[in-house]
């Protein structure tokens, strides 16, 4: 749709807003509105009727959540293949999940969808999941001036935890460093500066796992920054321009080697995982990452978040 179309008399000038929920209600009234735009969307050339062999005009089944060729009356299915496929879900539910994942800044909780859609949690949690399994993104190169870091996400290690350890000979600081990484998730992370931001998941031993991927994102003579961590060090080597900042000197900024870009970043996933979802399993946490991911790679999007989102609505292969 069309930013033109979208425009609300109600919004103050000065709002931030790109599209309200008055702007959602009008232009997504019903299932039959909302089925429009998704054969719109998945479509935008026509369908191409397996039987005639070209793009014919289709109308809609009655009843059915299917479109039939004028010419040969096959049936075809916009929802086969989508993430709404099997839903009994109302497909307006759906797209109000959408709109309400797009309009928040961290995150919303499949107990908060709950909430603002009357469904169950068995529902809301399906929903959520299924959202949020459209925003990975598919490869995309890193150039120019890229920031890396590393950091733990997980709870702090109980005093039990830290004595089992601290029992197998280490220092109690050991202890403490040796549990902490025994209950955290270590996730590792690259983003151009104003550009966009990866965060994979990596095995505690990250070293090798980090460098695969940054062989696989980054381009060759890019200048990249790090901390003073020595697993950083091949970078060199690799036909990368590095540069380091010590932060165990307490020294954050040097002119332009920093890595506040990717700590930022770091700092708004971990406020909102604490503040919207408590607590995320190392099952989940990198679906909860390609969110945040999402969410920073297309910030800055003329057409705003919730277009952003619902753009990833396709057709599984």
């Amino acid at each position: 749709m069309a930013r033109s179309d979208r425009y609300n008399p109600r919004r103050s000038t000065a709002s931030q807003s790109r599209y309200s929920f008055y702007e959602f209600d009008r232009d997504f009234p019903d299932d039959d509105a909302c089925f429009e735009w998704l054969t719109r969307h998945l479509y935008p050339e026509g369908i191409t009727c397996p039987k005639c062999q070209r793009v014919t005009s289709h109308y809609r089944v009655k009843g059915r959540t299917a479109l039939a060729c004028q010419n040969c009356g096959h049936h075809e299915y916009p929802l086969a293949g989508t993430i709404f496929q099997g839903s009994s879900t109302s497909l307006r539910l759906w797209f109000h999940g959408f709109f309400l994942m797009s309009q928040t800044r961290c995150g919303i909780s499949a107990k908060q969808l709950e909430r603002e859609l009357g469904v169950t949690y068995k529902c809301a949690w399906r929903m959520f999941n299924k959202i949020r399994s459209v925003l990975a993104e598919d490869d995309f190169p890193l150039s120019g001036s890229v920031e890396m870091d590393e950091t733990y996400v997980g709870g702090k290690p109980r005093g039990r935890e830290v004595r089992a350890m601290a029992r197998t000979g280490l220092s109690p600081m050991q202890a403490g460093q040796a549990a902490a990484r025994a209950k955290k998730t270590t996730v590792f992370g690259m983003v151009e500066r104003g550009g966009k931001v990866v965060a994979r998941v990596v095995p505690n031993e990250w070293q090798a796992s980090a460098f695969e991927q940054v062989e696989a994102r980054v381009l060759p003579s890019s200048m990249i920054y790090t901390d003073e961590a020595a697993a950083y060090t091949p970078l060199g080597a690799k036909g990368y321009y590095h540069r380091r900042i010590n932060h165990s000197a307490k020294v954050y900024v040097d002119g332009d080697i920093h890595t506040n870009t990717i700590e930022g970043f770091w700092s708004t996933v971990k406020g909102g995982l604490r503040g919207v979802y408590h607590s995320v399993s190392a099952k989940h946490l990198q679906s909860y990452l390609n969110e945040y991911s999402f969410r920073y790679n297309h910030r800055d999007d003329d057409a705003g978040m919730f277009d952003a989102f619902m753009g990833r609505i396709a057709k599984r292969a």
